[in-house]
């Protein structure tokens, strides 16, 4: 390990300001100082630490001063949360950029695991409590999220000096490219799962020919297109229903329109969220067309489930289905074989899941995703990017392009939408893969921890989270 050696420097704050350095053997902070470490980072503070659940590690809920808008940071803060798994200052740093909200429970990542590392995972912007008050929405951008963490990455390396990663799944896998892009040296490498790549927003024929091809079973293909069409041939009944559902619940459905179009905008997530979230070895539960109507009704709720287009369900995701409608793109597939049976062609889209007085700012940046590609492939360097074979998320992939350096692509044959790749690909290509994320962050040292899972590693989030993406 280049840089301390067999040393490191332990802080020592007064009145919770760095003011002297001393050192102490071994590689590791003591136990009694990273607190105080981190509190005198600049904007940080300690919130709460919690048992971690690993051995060998402390977990902590952090939290970190960032500027609402990082072009005027005098004009207002807000504190972004964190979590922090740590376990030694002189082994890598793991940046999992969450893309959603923060998981204040301790997991480690797959990288985490690989490289034996600390992990900082990070709440984005504007999702709460991670929000500017008031929220000026035209704020909620790549290059600020990016920028965010290039601030807390440039904190916290005083505190870990040895070579960082960013990973993450999903539109978290997306935020970790985003920030290589704009800040390329904040991190030594990037694993990156299950990221769409929507280059074009105008062009989403890539979609409708996964659908039509995904898995090897054509009957269940069918069978999930069957569900909708026969949902929606039913519309009456389902909507009276849905209706009543939302009643007892507490439901409402004032940012989608009504019962009506939130139950088109249900049965339409159906067969994405069945290839999402399940494998084709489930294919066997999906109902014939002709079942009974409670049949059809729980298949749906387990499958895409009928909360999630309520206003309740939507809330947590607004800062998605914003961000969607401004620069990320959105699927809109064709949905040929519904069309007859739909009333609402304006409801798959993210202008329909935000409250009606954010929809006058979501102007879409057609150039914005144009961009990250073009760096992706023109300049992009140490880069992984991970898809499973049956996830509708992986049409539209990142790909590696002639100016991409040092960098590698995978995708797993049948499977869906999973932030824990690498430990299910072939054999080789595991090999392969752990090799390189240990030679990037040079930690050769470092076993195959993937042998060594414990319950804070079987969480997925991705199959945890279940919104969209």
């Amino acid at each position: 390990m280049r840089g301390w050696g067999e040393r490191v420097l332990t802080a020592v704050t007064i009145a919770g300001t760095l003011c002297a350095w001393t050192a102490t053997p071994s590689g590791a902070a003591t136990a009694d100082d990273i607190t105080d470490r981190l509190n005198a980072v600049p904007g940080m503070r300690v919130i709460e630490e919690k048992p971690s659940g690993a051995e060998g590690y402390r977990f902590f809920l952090l939290g970190y001063r960032q500027p609402a808008d990082h072009r005027r940071p005098g004009a207002g803060t807000f504190e972004q949360r964190l979590s922090l798994m740590h376990k030694d200052t002189g082994r890598p740093m793991v940046l999992y950029t969450s893309g959603y909200d923060l998981n204040t429970a301790p997991f480690r990542a797959e990288p985490t695991q690989i490289v034996d590392g600390n992990q900082v995972a990070v709440e984005q912007r504007f999702f709460t409590p991670s929000r500017p008050r008031p929220a000026d929405w035209s704020k909620l951008t790549i290059w600020q999220a990016a920028t965010d963490h290039h601030r807390l990455t440039g904190a916290l390396k005083a505190v870990y000096p040895r070579k960082w990663v960013s990973t993450g799944a999903s539109k978290g896998g997306m935020t970790s490219v985003y920030h290589r892009r704009f800040y390329p040296s904040d991190v030594d490498a990037t694993v990156s799962y299950v990221a769409p790549n929507d280059v074009d927003n105008r062009d989403d024929s890539a979609y409708d020919r996964f659908f039509e091809k995904v898995g090897s079973n054509a009957a269940c293909r069918d069978a999930l297109k069957g569900v909708q069409r026969e949902v929606l041939k039913r519309r009456a009944e389902f909507v009276g229903r849905y209706a009543a559902y939302a009643s007892k619940n507490g439901a409402t459905f004032a940012y989608v329109g009504g019962a009506d179009r939130a139950l088109e905008a249900t049965v339409l997530d159906v067969e994405w969220a069945f290839w999402q979230y399940s494998l084709e070895s489930d294919c066997g539960g999906v109902p014939r067309r002709d079942a009974a109507s409670d049949a059809l009704w729980d298949f749906v709720e387990a499958t895409a489930g009928w909360a999630f287009y309520t206003d309740q369900g939507l809330e947590p995701y607004v800062p998605y289905n914003f961000q969607a409608g401004t620069q990320l793109g959105w699927p809109s597939p064709e949905f040929r074989h519904l069309r007859d049976v739909r009333r609402h062609p304006d409801v798959y889209r993210p202008h329909s899941f935000v409250p009606a007085e954010l929809r006058p700012q979501m102007r879409f940046q057609s150039w914005a995703m144009a961009d990250i590609d073009r760096w992706v492939r023109r300049h992009g360097s140490r880069l992984m990017f991970l898809y499973g074979g049956n996830d509708p998320w992986g049409s539209e992939p990142f790909r590696l392009g002639p100016g991409t350096r040092d960098s590698q692509w995978y995708e797993v044959a049948g499977l869906n939408h999973t932030g824990r790749l690498i430990q299910r690909l072939p054999a080789a290509q595991r090999e392969r893969a752990i090799d390189t994320l240990q030679r990037w962050l040079g930690v050769a040292d470092a076993p195959d921890q993937l042998k060594k899972i414990g319950p804070v590693d079987t969480y997925d989030e991705l199959q945890t989270r279940r919104p969209p993406l």
